[in-house]
């Protein structure tokens, strides 16, 4: 069964998200402060993490920032609505996305399966190392099978999003793809998402990859370079 972690100090909150998500299916723990959150995520085994922006104790963009020093596992954010400023934050520190609150219940499970889908497929099947192509772009590269990308030899790690991201570059070297583009396809949006999404992902892989990798083709999105 898959394991959610929600973090929220709101008791109410709390209570009818944690429930409403266990009638979809998952098994979800929780926890009401940002230190707690942390104590729970650093322990390991949840495949989703929840948080809320406001917490009590340490914020939940500071839960993301310390979870994102050691783990890659998805991370959504559930941020009060005209939070700009606090989605942008959360999204720089290593958030996938974000749902705003009050929640929408089948918006946030809509996000939480598409966040998973791409967890998923940053999973190498065992014979992928063998049935995968090795893409190389100057001194990156990034091998399709087993879903590992290396530069100058050494290995880079990235968060799913940010992998499944990669790979839809990788499959269109030198073609630009428009953020619309990438929201469908990376982000599963079925509908026109924030673009700060795309942006602050494209920033955070840039520092991965190398700043000049990707490059910014104003007014319609992104490329990959191939030199």
């Amino acid at each position: 069964m898959t394991s959610l972690l929600l973090v929220e100090d709101d008791a109410v909150i709390r209570t009818s998200v944690g429930r409403a998500l266990e009638r979809y299916g998952y098994r979800v723990s929780t926890a009401a402060d940002g230190l707690g959150g942390l104590e729970a995520a650093l322990a390991g085994g949840h495949d989703l993490l929840l948080l809320d922006v406001m917490l009590p104790g340490l914020d939940g963009i500071s839960l993301c920032r310390r979870v994102r020093e050691s783990s890659q596992v998805p991370i959504l954010l559930l941020s009060a609505r005209g939070d700009g400023l606090d989605v942008v934050a959360g999204l720089e520190g290593g958030a996938d996305d974000y749902v705003v609150k009050p929640v929408d219940l089948p918006v946030l499970v809509a996000r939480i399966r598409s966040l998973l889908r791409r967890a998923a497929v940053a999973q190498p099947s065992p014979a992928s190392g063998q049935a995968g192509a090795v893409l190389t772009f100057g001194e990156l590269s990034v091998d399709t099978g087993a879903l590992e990308v290396r530069r100058a030899g050494r290995r880079v790690e990235l968060t799913p999003t940010e992998l499944r991201l990669l790979l839809e570059f990788a499959a269109h070297p030198g073609i630009v793809l428009e953020r619309a583009t990438l929201l469908r396809t990376v982000w599963d949006y079925g509908w026109d998402g924030d673009s700060r999404v795309v942006d602050l992902c494209v920033q955070r892989l840039r520092k991965k990859i190398g700043a000049g990798r990707i490059e910014t083709v104003r007014g319609f999105g992104y490329k990959l370079t191939t030199t």
